[in-house]
């Protein structure tokens, strides 16, 4: 792998409380990201985007290639003891944060396995550090903070616990979103109806990485 550092990976604890997951410092190689950023996706808003909706460079298409590997979906099923083979995995690309990003959530049960990758080189705010946490609605609660930075990889397997948030801030926060989601997710008409209620609280709680 030109890119990302199985070893590292796999020498990776895996940790049960608040939920299945492992912190992988150095996940992309140190001498790959700075290419990596150098062909980092032209994003100019808050938000995430599908790679497809991205121009990006030839470092950041073999980082996708990577991820996107039978041999990386493996190592994810022995680290968490899962059979991830009828899973489709979904990526989406971020680099700015908003002032009113950062808000505690769990994810859908749709979602098997979430990861996150950072790619900033430095970080220097108080805020935008990812927490994995105790509770619903004390961010103060955590099990544990990770720094955006230098390739970091994190990864939690989905359960009624595995709340996550960070404190807010406003800048530059690369970040790729990966996530091995069940196949209804992904089938047409699967989704319900959106009611009225539900599309208000999404114009006012934003979900980030």
């Amino acid at each position: 792998m030109k890119t990302i550092d199985l070893e590292a990976f796999e020498r990776s604890v895996l940790k049960r409380d608040p939920c299945d997951y492992i912190v992988v410092p150095g996940f992309i190689k140190a001498d790959a990201l700075q290419a990596i950023n150098r062909d980092y996706p032209e994003i100019g808003t808050p938000g995430n985007f599908p790679p497809d909706q991205l121009e990006y460079g030839p470092a950041f298409r073999t980082l996708l290639d990577e991820l996107n590997s039978e041999i990386l979906r493996q190592r994810y099923c022995e680290k968490f003891g899962l059979d991830l083979s009828g899973y489709p995995l979904q990526i989406t690309v971020r680099k700015f944060s908003a002032a009113t990003d950062g808000n505690v959530h769990n994810d859908s049960r749709n979602k098997i396995i979430t990861t996150l990758i950072y790619f900033n080189r430095e970080w220097h705010h108080e805020g935008g550090k990812l927490r994995l946490l105790h509770s619903s609605w004390n961010i103060e609660n955590y099990a544990e903070e990770i720094e955006p930075v230098g390739g970091t990889l994190v990864a939690f397997r989905r359960n009624e616990r595995s709340f996550h948030g960070f404190k807010a801030m406003e800048g530059e926060r690369r970040s790729l979103q990966m996530y091995w989601v069940k196949p209804e997710r992904l089938a047409p008409g699967a989704r319900k109806p959106v009611g009225i209620k539900k599309v208000i609280k999404r114009m006012l709680k934003r979900r980030p990485r």
